[in-house]
């Protein structure tokens, strides 16, 4: 399996090539400009490997929520490069690749709590589970968009207590949420973001069950329902 990701939902910018077990990857950390890095650097990786677009399996794509602009992007290179090639492709979001990334670091962890910065005083945030019988993150409930004020853990995580951790930009920009959720987190891993390694390694299962889309489907999640209409930029 050969799978292509792309991330540019928050301040890194990356790109990842995953051949069978082997990944390769790039990721630059940019306030803005991302949309001269990451075809540059899908380039490089794809010379590095030796492969052609054309020989992908899927090309896979971090979905958001994140910046307005930045999950435009990512979609819409996604998009191209899918129908250049004729590939399907596989929208992952953004809160879930985070939270396997907290898996990743930590085998131990089986329950992550994700928040990011959303501007205008909220976060996204999403609480993912390691299941039984699997290795990659699932969502324990939908997504979503709030105050700080608002996020919780699932009534079932609470009824059947186990450790669980959290990660994102959103405990840095409004540290109310340490004091929301006191007592209720083993660790917040802070300074991660991200990344299109984990998207790639989050899409294998996908491609794996015919679980893709044609490349006209490659669309951005905001979770904000006005942002299509508003033009928002962020």
């Amino acid at each position: 399996m050969r799978i292509l990701a792309l991330d540019s939902a928050t301040e890194s910018c990356s790109v990842a090539l995953l051949i069978g077990r082997r990944l390769i990857a790039r990721e630059q950390l940019l306030e803005h400009g991302h949309a001269e890095h990451i075809l540059p650097m899908a380039d490089e990786l794809l010379r590095e490997a030796d492969v052609s677009l054309s020989a992908l399996s899927a090309i896979a794509f971090g979905r958001g929520p994140g910046s307005f602009t930045g999950v435009r992007l990512a979609a819409s290179v996604a998009q191209g490069l899918a129908f250049g090639a004729g590939l399907p492709v596989v929208p992952i979001s953004d809160l879930r690749a985070l939270a396997q990334r907290v898996m990743e670091l930590d085998a131990a962890v089986t329950r992550v709590l994700v928040c990011n910065d959303a501007r205008m005083h909220e976060v996204y945030w999403g609480c993912f589970e390691r299941p039984a019988t699997g290795a990659v993150a699932a969502a324990a409930h939908d997504e979503q968009v709030g105050k700080p004020a608002a996020v919780s853990l699932p009534a079932s995580w609470l009824a059947a207590p186990r450790a669980v951790h959290a990660a994102g930009s959103g405990f840095a920009a409004y540290p109310e949420l340490r004091s929301v959720l006191a007592g209720q987190l083993e660790r917040v891993h802070d300074g991660l973001l991200p990344r299109a390694a984990e998207i790639a390694r989050l899409a294998v299962p996908e491609v794996a069950s015919g679980r893709v889309l044609p490349a006209e489907q490659a669309l951005p999640v905001y979770l904000r329902d006005d942002v299509a209409h508003t033009g928002g930029s962020h």
